[in-house]
C-alpha cells in the first residue's frame, strides 16, 4: 500500500456565484483510509466532492487525487481521473432499460475492455455485493437496498483507488442501510480508501471511523 495520500487539498479556496465556499482548506485522505464527511445542509459537502472528480476547480490552492493534480491536468485526462474513482450517489442513477448485469457491464464497455473480461469482472463485482443471482433482473424489480448494491458493484467495476459515497444510505430503511455499510466496510478492509458523505450520525456512531466536518468555510476534525 502506498504511503502517498489518495486525496490531498492544500490551502484550497473555492468561490461559487460570488460566494466563498472554502477558504484555505487543507485535507488528506490516506491510501486505504475510511473517512466520514459531515456538515450542515448547504455547508459545501457536494462542492467538496465535485472538487475531487473535477467538476469544480479552486481559485487558489491545489487538489491532488489518485496521484493527479486536478488543477493542472488537461481536459482529455479527466476521464482517466474519473475512472480511478468509484462514485456512489444517493439516488442510484441506474439505467432503467438495462438489466443488473448490463448496468455493471456498461461501466466497463465505455473503457473499451474485451467482452470476456467484462463478463468475468461484472460477475465478480456482483458476487461481491451478493447480487449475482439477480443479474438478469431490471432495476425496477429490485428493492432500494438492492439497487444501491448494484450501484456499488458498478463503481467497483474498474478497480478504482478511491470510493466516494454521497449519502449512500439516505433513501434506505435501517436494515438495508446497515447492509450497505457492511459492504463499504468490506471494501475498505480490502485496502480501498472510502470517503463517505453522510448525515446519519447513528451510523457514524455504530461504525466509527475518522470523521471530518465542513464548518465555517473549512474542515475540522471531529474524531471517532
Amino acid at each position: 500500500m502506498s504511503d502517498q495520500p489518495v486525496i490531498s487539498f492544500d490551502n484550497v479556496t473555492v468561490r461559487f456565484d460570488e460566494r466563498i465556499i472554502f477558504r484555505n482548506l487543507n485535507f488528506t485522505l490516506g491510501s486505504g483510509e475510511f473517512v466520514y464527511l459531515i456538515g450542515a445542509t448547504g455547508s459545501g459537502k457536494s462542492s467538496f466532492l465535485k472538487l475531487i472528480y473535477r467538476d469544480l476547480l479552486p481559485i487558489e490552492g491545489s487538489v491532488h487525487v489518485a496521484g493527479l493534480d486536478i488543477t493542472r491536468i488537461k481536459e482529455r485526462k479527466v476521464p482517466h481521473l474519473r475512472r480511478s474513482l468509484g462514485i456512489v450517489f444517493q439516488d442510484f442513477q441506474l439505467l432503467p432499460d438495462r438489466s443488473v448485469y448490463d448496468n455493471v457491464a456498461f461501466a466497463l464497455e465505455v473503457t473499451g475492455k474485451k467482452r470476456s473480461f467484462i463478463k468475468q469482472r461484472a460477475l465478480e463485482v456482483l458476487s461481491m455485493v451478493g447480487l449475482s443471482h439477480r443479474r438478469f433482473d431490471m432495476p425496477d424489480d429490485l428493492s432500494g437496498g438492492e439497487q444501491q448494491r448494484v450501484v456499488i458493484a458498478r463503481a467497483l467495476a474498474n478497480e478504482p483507488r478511491l470510493m466516494l459515497a454521497d449519502e449512500p444510505t439516505g433513501n434506505l430503511d435501517p436494515e438495508a442501510a446497515h447492509a450497505i455499510m457492511d459492504i463499504f466496510r468490506q471494501i475498505n478492509n480490502r485496502g480501498m480508501a472510502v470517503l463517505m458523505v453522510t448525515h446519519n450520525y447513528d451510523m457514524v456512531k455504530r461504525y466509527p471511523y475518522r470523521t471530518v466536518k465542513i464548518q465555517e468555510e473549512t474542515i475540522v476534525e471531529v474524531g471517532k
